[in-house]
């Protein structure tokens, strides 16, 4: 059992029970998933940047990335249907609690002028998005490997019905969120 789950089932799921006075256990929010998203916006002048990006998103996740393709056609992005445009991860269970615990640890503390996460940043469903400027924060990533500097979108899919309870949870898990 990884740290975090281990964490979350002897301390952090037992407080959440007492602080929002749940009945059964069954109540106390937990983690659903983590999906990672990277959007590769130069795919026409360069097509193996896909390749490169899901290479990176792969690296970091420890899992393989799926290539997204455009669903509709937007002319003012010069966009067809069908083009690929992105690349995901969705991890869950055992890869879930170790991508977190590696994002709370190691990579967010690397990021430069880090102050804490956005507390507002939750959809009032329970889920929380942050994004992440560069993926050079994930210790995995070779400076000498990437061709391009690339963010990601990071959202974390919760069992909690609202956004204070959602909060809490992270907050226990140890996200550091800004005052």
């Amino acid at each position: 059992m990884s740290r975090l789950k281990d964490r979350y089932v002897n301390e952090v799921a037992p407080a959440l029970q007492k602080n929002f006075g749940y009945t059964s256990p069954m109540q106390t929010p937990k983690l659903e998933k983590i999906v990672l998203n990277m959007g590769v916006n130069d795919v026409r002048e360069n097509p193996k940047a896909i390749e490169n990006a899901a290479r990176d998103l792969s690296i970091i996740a420890g899992q393989k990335a799926v290539i997204i393709k455009a669903k509709k056609s937007v002319s003012a992005f010069k966009l067809r249907e069908g083009m690929n445009i992105g690349c995901k991860v969705t991890l869950r269970g055992e890869k879930m609690y170790e991508f977190l615990d590696k994002l709370i640890s190691i990579a967010l503390p690397r990021v430069r002028d880090f102050r804490g996460l956005n507390p507002n940043s939750f959809d009032g469903y329970g889920n929380y998005a942050m994004g992440a400027k560069e993926q050079l924060i994930f210790p995995e990533i070779d400076y000498d490997q990437i061709d391009k500097i690339r963010g990601m979108d990071i959202i974390i899919v919760t069992t909690a019905k609202t956004d204070e309870e959602a909060r809490e949870l992270l907050k226990q898990l140890g996200m550091p969120f800004a005052r």
